[in-house]
């Protein structure tokens, strides 16, 4: 069969697509009689969004209902199952009914899980969100529940407390029909009307993309492309840019330098569709971004990486922070197979890094379902989110690179951080290393970087002038670091109720400044590029993620030395 005419893989993969049983609903008097769980997930804590449950607590203290309990503690850092452990937990209050809170930004995705294992308990529960964390809780509810009773309220940070009780009363009539009904109008009531995948990905793994025949069309290049990604991005599943059709063939080639098990799963339960990330997953990703198959064995690493409970995966692939997913790749592989950190490396004219990271944001967006708009709540999001690699380059090095740090220089790394495009560092007119750290430091935070308020970590890449002249002045690898955990810092008055809800290790409870890092080792330091005096620094999102390292394996553990190790 021609290849324009063959059928093409879902990048999908397959959905189970669970419909829970919703709980029994109880009765006016079951409620009054029975105990309400209000759980809080930190986020009523701030603006006047603690209204929600004040005014809620009054509409059902008028109907006599007055027996209430209250949980806070965030979702942030947990991954499914440890959500499924705390709602059994919260089971064991053996509440009558429970109200959930807040579904608005970040913590939206985790916490729709959390009520859907509530549900499962035997809990009614009804979840209070608000936009944008309203779409985010649609498609959670969808792929992991196919119902659910979610209540939308219209506020944000700036509503006052009677503008949130005004939103709390039109909304009133939802909430206790969805805590006393069943039967059909339960199901209208957790009823989600979703703004895309409607129809599940078939169990065969194929699109159901038909394309006539036609034997002029067939001999054109690139037969039927404008169709095939007409189609891709009417489905959500492409990135906007035009994608490689992924049809068997071109699969089974992908799978060239990759003797792991297809069916491998790389990440856990990650997202709106709680799906599992497997290697078929991956390549087919790979295919669309128009990787090499050498690209593999670096992709499967990458994936190892992100699946760290340390990442946070869950929560980043759906956050409302523009930062992409960043693979940075150190050591002998990076360079015979042609990822570079040469001059421009961050930026187009690069095949290997712009496909690598392009098939890594591919994977989070098709098999997550991290859709911009729909279930990524991204309020304005970056190019980092397109793709995001690069490499150490050793010719340029004038330290250890990350892979000799943590194993050797024999051994290839891959280094994943959720962060922020590159920031530009400019310094032209320095005569020493003295001055330029100076310059360096101070670009290494704001009060609008997630880093002012969680502390984490970020890395500073180099130009080799720029690191020619820091080595000159005597600086080693380890001085620049503690010089920037030391003097990189906000006072305390100037991070005091703003930016977001800070996350501090405790020890930081009373210090001023405040830090960007916790340590000397949050610095990462790389020497990249041209010659010049741009350098750079990335920073983090930090919200209980980390920087992951994993190195390029066999599938047995063997460390690989060449990318010819990985060949079938």
């Amino acid at each position: 069969m021609k290849d324009a005419m063959e059928k093409l893989l879902d990048p999908r993969g397959f959905q189970t697509r669970e419909v829970i049983e919703l709980a029994k609903r109880p009765t006016l008097d079951e409620l009054r009689k029975g105990k309400i769980l209000f759980y809080n997930n930190t986020k009523l804590g701030f603006c006047n969004y603690y209204t929600v449950f004040d005014r809620i607590k009054e509409h059902l203290t008028q109907l006599g209902i007055t027996n209430f309990v209250e949980y806070t503690e965030t979702v942030r850092g947990k991954n499914t199952p440890a959500l499924e452990a705390y709602a059994a937990m919260l089971a064991q209050e053996k509440p009558t009914a429970a109200i959930v809170a807040f579904g608005d930004m970040g913590t939206s995705s985790s916490t729709t899980i959390l009520s859907i294992a509530l549900e499962k308990l035997g809990i009614p529960t009804v979840y209070m969100t608000a936009p944008p964390g309203s779409g985010i809780t649609e498609g959670v509810g969808v792929y992991r529940a196919g119902n659910l009773c979610l209540c939308s309220v219209d506020i944000y940070q700036a509503s006052t407390v009677e503008e949130v009780a005004e939103q709390v009363d039109l909304k009133w009539d939802y909430i206790i029909g969805s805590l006393t009904s069943n039967g059909e109008e339960l199901k209208r009531l957790s009823h989600i009307d979703f703004k895309m995948d409607k129809v599940p990905p078939a169990a065969d793994g194929m699109l159901p993309l038909e394309l006539p025949y036609d034997a002029e069309k067939v001999r054109e290049p690139g037969a039927y492309m404008e169709e095939v990604n007409a189609f891709f991005n009417q489905e959500h599943i492409s990135d906007g840019l035009p994608i490689i059709p992924p049809t068997k063939r071109r699969y089974e080639a992908m799978l060239e330098y990759c003797p792991f098990d297809p069916d491998l799963v790389l990440c856990d339960q990650v997202g709106p569709s709680g799906r599992n990330i497997t290697v078929k997953d991956v390549a087919v990703a790979a295919v669309m971004a128009g990787c090499v198959p050498k690209a593999m064995p670096i992709l499967v690493a990458a994936f190892k990486a992100l699946n760290s409970p340390l990442y946070n995966l869950n929560q980043s692939v759906t956050t409302s922070h523009p930062g992409g997913n960043l693979v940075l790749v150190s050591g002998p592989i990076a360079q015979e197979i042609g990822i570079s950190g040469k001059q421009g490396c961050q930026g187009p004219g690069w095949p290997m890094n712009a496909t690598i990271g392009r098939a890594v944001n591919l994977v989070i967006m098709n098999v997550c379902r991290s859709v911009p708009g729909i279930c990524d709540l991204d309020c304005i999001a970056s190019q980092a989110e397109f793709t995001y690699c690069f490499a150490e380059e050793p010719s340029l090095a004038q330290w250890n690179m990350i892979n000799e740090d943590r194993y050797n220089s024999e051994t290839t790394t891959v280094y994943v951080l959720k962060a922020e495009p590159i920031h530009d560092i400019i310094d032209f007119l320095s005569l020493n290393g003295h001055d330029l750290l100076d310059t360096i430091t101070h670009c290494c935070t704001t009060l609008g970087s997630n880093n002012a308020y969680m502390p984490g970590p970020l890395i500073i890449c180099l130009t080799p002038d720029h690191a020619m002249m820091l080595k000159k002045a005597g600086y080693t690898k380890e001085m620049i670091q503690e010089h920037i955990h030391t003097y990189v810092y906000h006072e305390v008055p100037m991070v005091r109720n703003r930016g977001l809800v800070p996350v501090r290790p405790t020890s930081f409870a009373n210090r001023h400044p405040m830090p960007v890092t916790r340590t000397p080792k949050d610095v990462e330091v790389v020497t990249i590029g041209g010659r010049g005096g741009h350098s750079g620094v990335i920073l983090p999102w930090a919200l209980h993620s980390e920087g992951c390292v994993e190195p390029v394996a066999m599938p047995d553990g063997t460390i690989a030395r060449s990318i010819e190790d990985f060949k079938r």
